[in-house]
Formats: structure tokens, C-alpha cells, sequence
């Protein structure tokens, strides 16, 4: 591949080579977001918490479909031909991330509305009583229901994934050259999804369990952060040149602080501490997670694009 080069610094003739701008970070965390919730919505499913009208299996599909719209809708404003998205659908390229992502994003559609379904909000139930004689009767058949949250797992690990390998599949950018960021991508929309649940669910049980779930997932984050960027500095010269954006390069405060510090690390405390009672829950931890999470995608794909396999 050959890289378009300039020796020209001059903002008013080359203003920017920015390929991708805000519309793909959000695109992507608002994906990994969703996926995360597909997730715990189809274990929610699985392990009988429908049954309390008041877990978040019942909230989850709906704003699942509303973020996926706007995840959506920004990345059709990224689209150069937005008038010819339609043809990404009148093929299937098994080599191509971009053609599975597609895809994933049509089947988790009717995935999201046959899990609303399922677990239909008050506000349905109360204006629409055909509704909820639907969602009555799709409840009394164990075997939908275990499809319906299977599918809804299965799907959200595959987006959720996607994310990841959207840009590990890019490989013109060393930073991104890493098979660790599918799954670091996955375990993060997991964390930012079990820290908005923190954040509506009612049942004080439920929220127990999603907030000590996301230590969890915390900690595995920071594990794959560790790895992906032990994984750069152990590769090539270029390479380490672009885990040196993160590393004393421009991004680095913005990283450390931001999503290390900030997104994870604090969060990591205030929720151990609120787990063994030592202090009270507060909603300061998840939505430091939420906001490092999209910090955390606006970093890599800002650094990314100015990494380059040509010498500086």
C-alpha cells in the first residue's frame, strides 16, 4: 500500500488528512455499548429475572435500539456516498470485517425487538394491550425465550467484537495492528453497558451484581490494555513508534489519565469499596466509566490514524 506523503505543513493549504473524525469513535462505542447490553439483557433473560418487572431487562432493548440508531446514524454521516449504503447489502464478502459488521448490525434488529418484546416497558404495556397479550404469550414458551436470549448474547459478543476488528483489520496503522483489539473492545462495551445498567436499573440486587461484575471487567480490561501495548513494544520499530503515541507521544495524558486514571482505576476503588460496604453506591464510578470508554475510542482512533509504516 502506498501512503499519500506531504512536505507541506501549511493549515491553510493541507488543513487536514483526517480520514475518519468524531462520527467513527462514537459509531464505535455506542456499538460496544450496545453490544455490552445485549449481553446482560440475554442473561437477564436466561437466568429468570424477567419475571421481576422490575430488572432492566425490561428498559435494556429499547434504549438498546435507540443508541444503535444513533451509533448508526453516525456512521452514516462518515459515509462519502451516503446515497449508495444500500448496496453494501446486495453482497457478502466472508473477507471482508466491513461486510460482516454490516450484517451483524441487520440481524441484532429484530434480535433487539424480539427481545423487547419479551420484556415489554410498562409504558408499552399500559398504551397497548395487544402488546403485552403478545409479550404474555411469548413468555409462557421457555423454549422462545432461551432462543430469544441466546441470540441476544451471541449477537452482542459478535458486535461487540466487530468494534474491535474494524480497526485490527486495518492494517496501514500500526497502532491498530493487534488481534487483542477485538477482545479489548468486547470486554470495554461489556464494562460501559454493566456501568449504564449501574446507573437505571431499579432492583437493588440487580445493580449489586452488575456493579461488582463490572470490577471484573475492569480489571480484564486493564489487562488487555497491558498486553496490547506490551504486544507493540515486543514488535517492530514501527510498532513501538506507535505504541509511543500512548507512551510519551500526544496522546498520553489524555490516555493515562482519562482512561486509565479516571475510566478504570478510580472506578475500580469506589466500586470495591461500595462492594464491601464500606461506602455508600454512588453513580460516580459508572459514569467515569462510561465517559472513559468513549475517551478511550476517541484516542485510539485519533493516535491510529497517525501512526504510518513510512519513516518520519
Amino acid at each position: 500500500m502506498r501512503e499519500y506523503t506531504t512536505t507541506n505543513s501549511n493549515p491553510f493549504i493541507d488543513p487536514s488528512h483526517e480520514v475518519w473524525a468524531w462520527e467513527i469513535p462514537v459509531y464505535l462505542f455506542l456499538g460496544g455499548l450496545v453490544a455490552g447490553m445485549m449481553i446482560i439483557s440475554g442473561y437477564f433473560l436466561l437466568s429468570g429475572r424477567w419475571r421481576n418487572r422490575d430488572s432492566s431487562c425490561y428498559v435494556l432493548p429499547a434504549l438498546s435500539l435507540v443508541l444503535l440508531s444513533a451509533g448508526m446514524f453516525a456512521l452514516f454521516l462518515d459515509l462519502e456516498h451516503k446515497l449508495y449504503v444500500w448496496r453494501l447489502y446486495l453482497t457478502f464478502q466472508v473477507t471482508s470485517p466491513m461486510s460482516w459488521g454490516s450484517w451483524i448490525l441487520i440481524l441484532v434488529y429484530p434480535a433487539l425487538i424480539g427481545s423487547l418484546l419479551l420484556a415489554l416497558p410498562a409504558a408499552l404495556r399500559e398504551r397497548s394491550p395487544g402488546l403485552e397479550k403478545l409479550s404474555a404469550r411469548m413468555q409462557a414458551q421457555p423454549s422462545l425465550l432461551r432462543l430469544i436470549g441466546a441470540i441476544n448474547i451471541a449477537l452482542g459478543i459478535m458486535l461487540g467484537i466487530y468494534t474491535g476488528i474494524l480497526l485490527s483489520s486495518l492494517g496501514a496503522r500500526p497502532l491498530w495492528s493487534s488481534a487483542l483489539l477485538g477482545p479489548l473492545f468486547l470486554v470495554s462495551g461489556i464494562s460501559t453497558a454493566a456501568a449504564l445498567v449501574d446507573l437505571v436499573a431499579k432492583d437493588h440486587a440487580e445493580r449489586d451484581l452488575v456493579s461488582r461484575a463490572d470490577i471484573g471487567f475492569m480489571v480484564t480490561e486493564l489487562l488487555f490494555i497491558v498486553l496490547f501495548l506490551i504486544g507493540l513494544m515486543n514488535a517492530s520499530g514501527v510498532h513501538r513508534e506507535a505504541a509511543g503515541m500512548l507512551l510519551g507521544g500526544p496522546f498520553t495524558a489524555v490516555f493515562w489519565v482519562l482512561v486509565v486514571g479516571l475510566g478504570l482505576l478510580v472506578p475500580i476503588v469506589i466500586q470495591s469499596l461500595a462492594a464491601t460496604h464500606k461506602i455508600r453506591h454512588t453513580a460516580v464510578a459508572p459514569m467515569l466509566v462510561l465517559v472513559g470508554g468513549l475517551v478511550f475510542r476517541l484516542v485510539m482512533v485519533s493516535a491510529g490514524q497517525l501512526t504510518h509504516w513510512t519513516a518520519t
